[in-house]
């Protein structure tokens, strides 16, 4: 039986982890055994950000959504209460595209939130606006 000589395989092998380490830094980027761990590691990492990079994302929408709300008055819990009450169902990314894009209707889904909560009326907004933290006139 004929000898099996690998140097095809492992040649490719290698070249396809050393690819994937262009641009690391040192060894790990031109010596094999450095690369494939530095690579592998580099694997785990980018699946564990994918999902932080959602995480990330919706915290930042969530904080656009607020300081847009309480420019008129509302908090972001109150808002997004009213809006389920009022059967409006768009999610956080559209808000905030919305909130900085097109202000007037931004203020249209506030007022209909406003309107859902029903507790919020026009002669508490003073009340209101105190509890969100907006300096009262002394």
């Amino acid at each position: 039986m004929a000898r099996v000589k690998r140097g095809v395989t492992s040649h490719a092998k290698h070249k396809k982890v050393l690819k994937a380490a262009k641009g690391f830094y040192g060894r790990r980027k031109n010596t094999i055994r450095a690369a494939k761990a530095a690579v592998d590691r580099s694997k785990q990492y980018a699946t564990r950000d994918r999902r932080a990079k959602k995480r990330n994302f919706r915290a930042l929408w969530i904080q656009r959504i607020n300081a847009g709300v309480r420019e008129h008055g509302l908090t972001y819990a109150r808002f997004i209460d009213g809006l389920n009450k009022a059967g409006i169902e768009v999610d956080r990314k559209v808000l905030s595209d919305i909130a900085i894009h097109e202000p007037e209707a931004f203020a249209a889904l506030v007022e209909q939130s406003r309107s859902a909560l029903g507790y919020i009326g026009e002669t508490s907004q003073t009340e209101h606006a105190r509890a969100v933290g907006e300096k009262r006139a002394a």
